[in-house]
């Protein structure tokens, strides 16, 4: 397993910041746009993934979110470990409105008018906002171990907040790799093919695309994203695009009644859940979810 190669480049939107960007396979067909979670980085999407969507004759964009990777860091609140054991963010944060108008726009300066759009986690908060808000945007929305901001589902394991509590920002990249490393033998499936590997080839990578240093406010600032949000259940009824719901049973980090809950809010929406998924898309999970997005994408654009 590995992780794919991008030939990473950079757009200024109109809003004036700076976002890192790769693209994948030739523009002139049917894009799709893949929103990675919290605190991930454009590079975390599999080799696997990737290849099978530009395979099935997709141009594939990613991106790093505000306060990830090589994008803009936001000059606003990031809430503080009480405000986030709250659930209640800073005055003065951003939402997900605004990580959804970050993708439009980001669309509209590379000349995509309407995309597949695919989110994992936060990232699938961030596709079903731009769905919401951006019916004409979208082509098809699949959102993946993702959930609806009702804190009376999908919420994380006692065990996973326990871990996310006792976290300790790493000090360098041996520390980085060390702490990923063991949040995902937690959340994710250390027994699949190659997982560790990709795991620490991703920590690595991250590490030095953040400039060698940790940057937890960054990624506390996304927290707050979520928390301003809140629960999003009536935006969701807006939705449109056709919706697929991916989901696993054994997820640690996002409970799977958020993505039961994801599915019932949104008309019309397919709740497909995978046996043995976790919250991790390495080799064998990319075969899978892949064919499910294809299968989705194929079925609602014929």
């Amino acid at each position: 397993m590995s992780l794919a190669q991008h030939n990473e480049q950079y757009i200024t939107l109109k809003c004036s910041d700076k976002f890192c960007y790769a693209e994948h396979g030739s523009g002139n067909n049917d894009t799709l746009i893949l929103i990675a979670g919290l605190g991930l980085q454009l590079v975390y999407w599999p080799k696997a993934l990737i290849e099978r969507l530009v395979e099935s004759g997709l141009h594939v964009i990613c991106f790093d979110n505000r306060d990830a990777g090589r994008s803009v860091r936001s000059n606003t609140p990031h809430p503080s470990l009480l405000q986030q054991l709250r659930g209640k963010a800073p005055k003065g944060a951003y939402g997900l409105d605004k990580m959804a108008e970050d993708t439009v726009q980001l669309m509209s300066a590379l000349n995509v008018e309407k995309a597949h759009i695919v989110g994992m986690s936060m990232g699938g908060m961030i596709a079903q906002t731009l769905a919401s808000e951006y019916p004409k945007n979208v082509k098809s929305l699949t959102s993946i171990f993702s959930t609806t901001g009702n804190r009376r589902v999908g919420q994380p394991s006692y065990s996973t907040l326990w871990r996310m509590a006792r976290a300790k920002a790493p000090m360098n990249e041996s520390e980085a790799i060390k702490n990923y490393h063991a949040m995902m033998t937690h959340i994710g499936d250390g027994v699949s093919e190659d997982a560790i590997n990709q795991w620490h080839q991703y920590a690595r990578l991250a590490w030095q695309r953040n400039g060698a240093k940790s940057d937890a406010k960054a990624m506390f600032r996304q927290i707050g994203a979520i928390m301003k949000s809140g629960d999003r259940t009536t935006s969701l009824q807006r939705i449109t695009a056709p919706t697929l719901v991916i989901h696993g049973d054994v997820d640690r980090m996002v409970h799977p009644s958020g993505g039961a809950a994801t599915a019932k809010a949104i008309s019309g929406a397919k709740h497909q859940v995978l046996r043995g998924l976790r919250h991790q898309i390495d080799t064998l999970q990319s075969h899978r979810i892949a064919d499910s997005i294809l299968a989705h994408i194929h079925l609602n654009t014929k």
